[in-house]
C-alpha cells in the first residue's frame, strides 16, 4: 500500500547555486533523453517516481540519463564493479573550485581552454572532466594507476565529439606517486582536483556503502554489497584518505611553481586537523576550505597555493598572453 505522497522542497538548497541538479529528478524528462532508464523507474512507497538505489544497473542508468540530459554526453559506460559516482556531488566540486578561481580573478570565473585542470584519479567514469568541459570549457588531464580505468575513460572521450581534444589521460606507473611522473618539467596547471580513496580497507569501504544506501532509502541492505561499485584504488588504500592527502600535500611543494591551486575533497571532518597539520609543514602561501553539502552528507574541499598574490597575478597575465584574449565567464 502506498503512503501519502510527500511534499518536497522545490530545490536542493544545499547544492551549489549553478548546479543543474538542484531540482528533484524529473524522470519523465530524463527518460525522454535516455529511454533505457524507463524500465528502472517505478513508484516508491511515497508515490514518488524513483529508482532502486540498491540496484547498481539502475544507478548506472540514472547516471547515463543525467549525463545525456544535462551535459549532452551520447556515450557513457563503466566496466562492471567500477565506481559509479553521484553526478550532483561531482558537479558541486567543479562549481565551487570555479568560484575559487573567480575569487582570485576579480570575481570573474575564467572559462575556455586556457584553463588547465589536472584530475588526480580520473576513474573509469571520467565524470569530473565531463562536467568541467561542459560547464566551463576547461581542458583536463586525468591521471590513473589502473589501465582498465584509462581504457574506459578514453572510450568515453573518443565516442563524444564534445570531449575530443579537451581531455588527455596519463597512466601513473608508480602508485605511490601523485604528481611525480605526471607533471612535466615546463608544464603548468591552473588547478588540480582529487576525490581521494576515503577508506583504509575493503571492510571499511563496504560499511560506508551500507550507510550511504541506508541514508538514501531509509532501509538497510541484507548484505553489504558495493552497489555503487569501486575498485581498490578508487575506494580504499593503505592509510585511507589521511595518508593519501598527506602524500599529495608533500609532493605538491615539489611542484609549487607548476600549479596555481592544488585541491582535494576531504570526506571526513575529523581528518581536517591532520590535513591542516600536513599543510603547515608544507608552508603554502594560502589555504582555503570550502564546505559542500549533498543530502545527508557534508564534505569539503581543501585548496592551497604556494604563489603569492603578485605571483598569482603574473600567472593570470601569462595565461592571457598565451591566449591573446581574456578567458572569462
Amino acid at each position: 500500500m502506498l503512503s501519502k505522497k510527500r511534499e518536497h522542497p522545490k530545490e536542493k538548497a544545499q547544492l551549489h547555486q549553478r548546479n543543474k541538479h538542484r531540482e528533484r529528478y524529473d524522470f519523465k524528462q530524463l527518460i525522454s533523453s535516455c529511454p533505457e532508464l524507463a524500465r528502472f523507474v517505478s513508484l516508491n512507497k511515497y508515490n514518488d517516481e524513483s529508482i532502486d538505489f540498491f540496484n547498481p544497473d539502475a544507478v548506472k542508468m540514472l547516471n547515463k540519463a543525467l549525463l545525456k540530459h544535462f551535459y549532452a554526453i551520447d556515450y557513457w559506460d563503466i566496466p562492471q564493479n567500477y565506481l559509479c559516482p553521484p553526478i550532483p556531488g561531482r558537479a558541486d566540486y567543479i562549481h565551487y573550485i570555479a568560484d575559487l578561481l573567480g575569487g582570485k580573478n576579480k570575481g570573474v570565473i575564467p572559462i575556455g581552454e586556457s584553463i588547465k585542470c589536472l584530475d588526480i584519479g580520473v576513474g573509469a567514469n571520467c565524470v569530473y572532466p565531463i562536467i568541467g568541459v561542459s560547464e566551463y570549457g576547461w581542458k583536463f588531464t586525468g591521471t590513473e594507476i589502473d589501465p582498465v580505468a584509462i581504457d574506459s575513460a578514453n572510450k568515453i572521450i573518443e565516442l563524444n565529439s564534445s570531449l575530443k581534444g579537451k581531455i588527455e589521460l596519463r597512466l601513473q606507473n608508480n602508485p605511490k606517486d601523485i604528481f611525480r611522473g605526471i607533471i612535466g618539467k615546463d608544464e603548468r596547471f591552473d588547478l588540480t582536483i582529487c576525490n581521494p580513496p576515503f577508506h583504509s580497507s575493503l571492510a571499511e569501504a563496504r560499511s560506508g556503502t551500507v550507510r550511504k544506501l541506508s541514508n538514501l532509502t531509509n532501509k538497510k541492505p541484507n548484505k553489504p554489497v558495493l552497489n555503487f561499485g569501486g575498485q581498490n584504488s578508487e575506494l580504499w588504500c593503505e592509510g585511507g584518505e589521511l595518508r593519501f592527502v598527506d602524500e599529495m600535500v608533500r609532493e605538491s611543494k615539489q611542484f609549487s611553481q607548476s600549479c596555481c591551486w592544488f585541491s582535494t575533497l576531504i570526506s571526513k571532518e575529523s581528518n581536517l586537523s591532520s590535513v591542516y597539520n600536513s599543510l603547515r609543514k608544507a608552508d603554502p602561501f594560502e589555504v582555503e576550505t570550502i564546505p559542500m553539502g549533498q543530502g545527508n552528507k557534508i564534505s569539503r574541499i581543501v585548496a592551497w597555493t604556494f604563489l603569492s598574490i603578485e605571483k598569482q597575478k603574473e600567472w593570470a597575465n601569462l595565461r592571457l598572453n598565451d591566449n591573446d584574449k581574456p578567458s572569462t565567464l
